[in-house]
């Protein structure tokens, strides 16, 4: 498991999730959620709001974890939410180039953190953790 990659994920996504959870026009907006004149509906930012705070509690699990099944978890629930989106965002949002951004994204979040469980810990992080 290589633990930089799924912290980088992790910090990463903490902070788009507070970003959202903050500013949901900084979803709605690619996600063609907002009007035509660029507004996010209050409707809309409230139904983002509770996407940007699960992203950013996602995130922080898996920055935070440590090593060994906490982070494994941590990252198969980051995994469940990135694929999980990938799917319903790409059958849902409108119009086709905004549900292939949408899966792009998301797919492309999902393959960082299957990565990070992937692939084997860099020789200098395993000589420092065991120190």
């Amino acid at each position: 498991m290589r633990t930089s990659v799924l912290r980088a994920v992790g910090v990463a996504t903490t902070a788009y999730g507070v970003a959202v959870t903050v500013r949901p026009g900084l979803l709605a907006k690619p996600s063609g959620l907002a009007g035509h004149d660029g507004r996010t509906a209050a409707e809309v930012r409230t139904s983002l709001r509770p996407l940007g705070l699960r992203e950013a509690a996602c995130g922080l699990a898996l920055a935070l974890a440590p090593r060994g099944a906490a982070l494994r978890t941590a990252a198969a629930v980051r995994l469940a939410a990135d694929f999980g989106d990938a799917v319903l965002l790409g059958a849902t949002l409108p119009g086709p180039v905004r549900r292939g951004g949408a899966v792009a994204v998301s797919v492309g979040w999902g393959a960082l953190t299957l990565a990070g469980l992937l692939l084997p810990e860099s020789p200098n992080a395993r000589r420092a953790a065991a120190r």
